[in-house]
């Protein structure tokens, strides 16, 4: 999903994964009743196709063979193919009426698909969709309907160069619980050769600090615009207060791609990011000491915001039965945990976490954000608002936060209306 550059983040795979996923099970959902939309197609001479963005081989290596495994103990035949440009070749695939029967679906694009009739809801075929978080069905919920399971799910928290921390004569007794002790902690880490605190330019990172003040760019069940209100610019306020303090920077100012390269190079001591940096840092920085530790709370408490992509799957698959049977395969909880050791992603169902927990202890305060996060917003052209306001983050020093977020208010409104 490009909201949390997974293109950057590359998994280590130091294992087989042919191997790896042969233990996924068949189970992992019960079918549900059959809704007034009438009956499924079906075709099961037909190949299935699945399309999918992926982060490097490790993912797409795993989803192959996962996929490969469940065409074969069910006799069928299907085919992964990885997409260059996800949403254009949806969207192109849609408007030819020879779409992709199962696909990676991130919210952002759920409210126009969903609107014009390409994607089947079958949400209310999957008997055990209350085992995952309520915020990653709503995210994947249009018009009161269950579009897609949730594949996945990543949270932001503050992520630390172990060996720069220490450098600064700090401990874990001085991991910040605050937003003032952030703010010292970062001015005791900043010298001349790198930044104490480091964040992108967008709503994907800098969103943490509106969510820690009780705000965000709308409401958290989506139905009114909230960028404007006293919350969200309090939010914004204190991300300007460590940008202009000289004690944190955008990543882009330090020359790196991301928070993550700024941390794994040496150029900040403390980044805002997502669990897909053990991954990225496993193949691109092996040397690197670092924790992960809950992000500071605001004044309205803990916060930081969550990502998901769903699994679409095609109201004209001429296999609609097919498809939804792979889609329970794939999210089944042995291919859900498969898929966490060979590309490092976080399960999006509850009943997984203490596992995932327990398998990468050092990862879990990613997953406990789950309990206080919030998510990006999903109207219907609510991607172009929030691309205008990542534009304006970047005069964040120089422009107030009110005039960044009333316009980010006007132009919300107008979707919501």
């Amino acid at each position: 999903m490009k909201t949390h550059n997974r293109a950057m983040m590359l998994s280590a795979a130091a294992f087989s994964v042919v191997a790896l996923l042969a233990g996924c099970g068949s189970g992992g959902f019960d079918a549900g009743p059959q809704t007034a939309s009438g009956a499924l197609t079906s075709n099961a001479s037909k190949e299935l196709t699945v399309l999918i963005a992926s982060s490097g081989d490790p993912e797409t290596q795993a989803v192959t063979t996962a996929v490969q495994t469940w065409a074969s103990k069910n006799g069928r035949k299907a085919k992964v193919t990885v997409a260059n440009d996800l949403n254009q070749q949806l969207s192109q695939g849609f408007a030819s009426g020879s779409p992709a029967d199962v696909f990676y679906l991130a919210p952002e694009q759920l409210a126009g698909y969903a609107s014009n009739g390409s994607l089947l809801a079958y949400g209310d075929r999957i008997g055990d969709r209350g085992d995952y978080y309520p915020s990653l069905l709503q995210s994947l919920t249009y018009k009161g309907k269950l579009y897609a399971i949730p594949k996945d799910v990543s949270t932001l928290q503050l992520v630390i160069n172990d060996t720069l921390w220490k450098q600064a004569g700090l401990t874990n007794a001085d991991y910040p619980k605050s937003w003032k002790q952030l703010e010292s902690v970062a001015r005791r880490l900043t010298t001349s050769e790198h930044k104490g605190l480091v964040f992108t330019a967008e709503y994907a990172r800098v969103g943490v600090f509106m969510a820690q003040a009780g705000g965000g760019l709308v409401s958290k069940d989506g139905t009114k615009a909230t960028a404007s209100s006293r919350a969200s610019i309090a939010g914004l306020t204190e991300a300007r207060r460590l940008l202009t303090s000289g004690s944190a920077a955008y990543a882009s100012d330090l020359g790196a791609g991301w928070g993550g390269e700024a941390l794994g190079t040496g150029k900040a001591a403390m980044a805002i990011e997502g669990n897909w940096v053990a991954g990225a840092f496993a193949k691109d920085y092996p040397a690197l000491k670092y924790d992960v530790i809950p992000l500071p709370a605001g004044p309205a408490g803990k916060g930081t915001m969550q990502f998901t992509n769903g699994w679409g799957i095609a109201a004209d698959s001429p296999d609609q039965q097919g498809s939804i049977s792979l889609v329970r395969y794939l999210s089944s909880d042995a291919c859900v945990m498969q898929f966490a050791k060979a590309f490092g992603i976080m399960p999006g169902n509850r009943k997984l976490a203490a596992q995932w927990k327990t398998e990468y202890p050092r990862l879990a305060a990613f997953s406990d954000g789950l309990d206080y996060s919030i998510g990006v917003p999903t109207l219907k052209g609510a991607s172009t608002v929030v691309a205008d306001f990542n534009s304006q983050l970047a005069q964040l020093r120089t422009v107030a936060p009110e005039t960044i977020l009333d316009k980010t208010q006007t132009n919300l409104d107008s979707l919501i209306r």
